[in-house]
């Protein structure tokens, strides 16, 4: 399918997508609460975003959202939820306000996909319709009903779901795979799936829309498979860029020049935190399971080496100011070349390594 070979999908028809800003940010957050081993002088995120991803269905009408953000009431979700001291935290609106001020109500959304049940995805679903659908990923059920304030643990509300249909994907009775993934082709055509991937929560899901045909192209939707790049890239799959393309992959978010060698220098930071050159900068720290957590990072990263594929996870601040987002669509990112200028773009987090010895 892309360049790499290693990520497969059969052939179908294609989505529209669009990548909502839904004005959440999350600000001041501990690195080590999210990623380890840590990196000298980079030690907290700035302000990151929480992408909503709009999925029309061109040939039914059909459309779905792939998570909603930070409602701007998220104080008032479940207490079960943990406090965050210190973090700067912010939404100013929730996604249906977005979406009808782009002329598409409430209730032409039928269906609301939750990538997984924390806070900063989950937004208001009450807000829309009861003929909107919830979708979550397997043992939700189980795990987290009847939500708060029922059952004072739950980390979801009750209104999240009340008098809407609850829909849990089961993957158990589908034999399709997408990559090493078990999916589920949400429409019935191959235009966009549903993927398995467990680790970092309970029933924690991945999107995969068909963006085109001739040649097929995909947009990953990552949800927290990842907190940060530096998870994912580099691997085995993909390795670090030469010197030159590290440079200009620096001009393009610097004027400051970098060290001579910046490939050197990044091998330098692996090797002095033990870790090797053709292996991701981080581990994920947080998690239901940590291991289970890798491995689903390691089968991603197939699709992550595959130029016809984006990788595209929640919390990527590398989307700013450089895609084009809701209203406009993103089927066209590989030819505008989204894909290649956002993937190492995390570098910039590690900036005082990189800017030793440059002049």
């Amino acid at each position: 399918m892309g360049s790499s070979g290693l990520f497969q999908v059969d052939g179908g028809k294609t989505v529209s997508v669009s990548i909502i800003d839904t004005t959440s940010r999350i600000g001041n957050v501990p690195l080590e609460l999210l990623v380890t081993p840590p990196i000298p002088d980079f030690s907290r995120l700035g302000a990151v975003p929480s992408w909503s991803f709009l999925i029309e269905h061109e040939s039914s009408g059909k459309k779905a959202l792939f998570d909603l953000g930070i409602p701007p009431d998220w104080q008032n979700m479940s207490p079960a939820i943990s406090t965050f001291p210190g973090w700067d935290i912010s939404a100013q609106k929730n996604t249906i306000d977005i979406l009808e001020a782009n002329g598409i109500s409430g209730s032409q959304i039928n269906s609301i996909i939750w990538s997984h049940w924390h806070w900063d995805h989950l937004g208001d679903p009450s807000t829309f319709p009861p003929t909107t659908d919830l979708v979550v990923g397997p043992g939700f059920k189980q795990a987290f009903l009847p939500g708060f304030p029922v059952n004072k643990k739950s980390p979801v509300r009750e209104s999240d779901f009340a008098g809407r249909n609850l829909r849990e994907i089961d993957f158990s009775i589908t034999k399709l795979l997408a990559g090493k993934f078990h999916a589920f082709d949400f429409f019935g055509d191959g235009s966009f799936y549903l993927l398995d991937t467990p680790g970092h929560a309970i029933g924690h899901l991945c999107g995969l829309a068909r963006t085109t045909n001739s040649p097929d192209t995909f947009i990953m939707m990552g949800g927290d498979l990842c907190h940060h790049s530096g998870e994912m890239r580099p691997s085995p799959h993909l390795p670090l860029p030469s010197d030159n393309q590290l440079h200009e992959i620096w001009q393009r978010f610097s004027a400051t020049a970098i060290h001579p060698c910046p490939g050197a220098v990044l091998a330098q930071l692996q090797h002095s935190r033990g870790r090797d050159v053709d292996i991701p900068f981080y581990d994920p720290a947080m998690g239901h399971d940590i291991d289970i957590a890798i491995d689903t990072i390691k089968k991603a990263q197939e699709a992550d080496s595959d130029d016809n594929i984006w990788f595209v996870f929640a919390h990527d601040d590398s989307l700013f100011d450089t895609v084009d987002l809701f209203p406009a669509k993103a089927n066209a990112w590989k030819e505008k070349g989204w894909g290649s200028t956002t993937k190492w773009a995390f570098l910039k987090d590690f900036k005082t390594g990189l800017l030793q010895g440059a002049n």
